[in-house]
């Protein structure tokens, strides 16, 4: 049996989760799914993605319904019985052990929490194919904090390059003193980040990758020199936050996260991706806090 076919069977477990991860789910039926005995389903399970099948479903159901209790006006019982725990008593244990703070206290409160965010477990593959075990390891363990925040009206001072994508290109084309730049300007609504633009807010001949810094809608101080500004109008972003690592890490610490948000399906919690809204943007790295980045989303009607 090839390595690719153990992918495929974890992949085939993974989906059937998903699809029935409101209703009862026993290691026959996800053996089922993945066309192995049992035993076996487990031992390539828990190998490619470091949860038991059992650690795997619940975490994922916590994180979901941590969303819906702090997204949606629910019963916690409810969301308990919804989730397919046996009682409010058990789903309040649960969900204390995962989060450190009780649901009653969550749905009240709604503080930061970090989610269980499963990545597909291909990336994993090709990163041990690769060699890459800090990346694997990362995808395995991701465990990040998702929040949808609203950003006001606001102007965005930036500085643009002519053809950068990314951080390193960028820096070649206007020098590693932009950032510097940007902490330096008063009355900023956040810190300064590094983004990639949308089509519709870029000018020909300049690049996807660029630095700014949000400021007030009717900010009236000084540009500095060689600096554009632009309106940006009112959207949600979703912000995505990776757990602490070492700072020299932080490599292993974006591509993990990358991977996530590019596997990510923002639909199962309502809303979809919506780039032209404003850019996605990435926060200075630094390992104490997190990776962090975040993405323009819309909130899907409700039928």
């Amino acid at each position: 049996m090839d390595s690719l076919d153990n992918i495929n069977a974890v992949e085939r477990m993974q989906s059937y989760i998903e699809a029935h991860l409101n209703g009862p789910i026993t290691l026959h039926m996800l053996a089922n799914a993945a066309g192995y005995s049992p035993w076996h389903a487990a031992k390539l399970f828990k190998a490619l993605t470091g949860k038991s099948p059992f650690e795997y479903i619940r975490a994922v159901r916590l994180s979901r319904a941590a969303i819906k209790l702090r997204d949606e006006d629910v019963k916690i019982v409810d969301v308990a019985f919804d989730f397919v725990f046996d009682s409010h008593e058990g789903f309040t244990r649960a969900f204390s052990k995962q989060f450190g703070i009780t649901p009653r206290s969550f749905s009240q409160n709604k503080p930061p929490i970090k989610l269980f965010i499963p990545n597909n477990v291909h990336e994993i593959y090709l990163a041990l194919q690769k060699g890459d075990y800090k990346m694997a390891e990362t995808l395995k363990t991701n465990v990040i904090f998702v929040q949808v925040v609203d950003r006001p009206s606001r102007m965005l001072i930036m500085k643009r390059g002519i053809k950068a994508a990314d951080y390193y290109a960028y820096c070649e084309e206007v020098g590693c003193e932009v950032w510097d730049v940007l902490s330096g300007i008063k009355q900023a609504l956040y810190e300064p980040i590094g983004m990639w633009l949308p089509e519709n807010l870029r000018k020909p001949g300049t690049s996807l990758y660029a630095q700014g810094v949000e400021m007030p809608a009717d900010y009236s101080g000084p540009i500095p020199e060689g600096f554009d500004c632009i309106d940006l109008l009112p959207c949600k972003m979703m912000i995505f936050q990776g757990q602490p690592y070492d700072d020299a890490n932080f490599e292993e610490a974006i591509g993990g996260l990358w991977e996530t948000i590019k596997n990510y399906k923002p639909e199962i919690y309502g809303f979809k991706w919506a780039d032209e809204d404003g850019p996605r943007f990435q926060l200075e790295p630094q390992g104490y806090r997190g990776y962090i980045e975040g993405r323009a989303v819309r909130q899907l009607r409700e039928v």
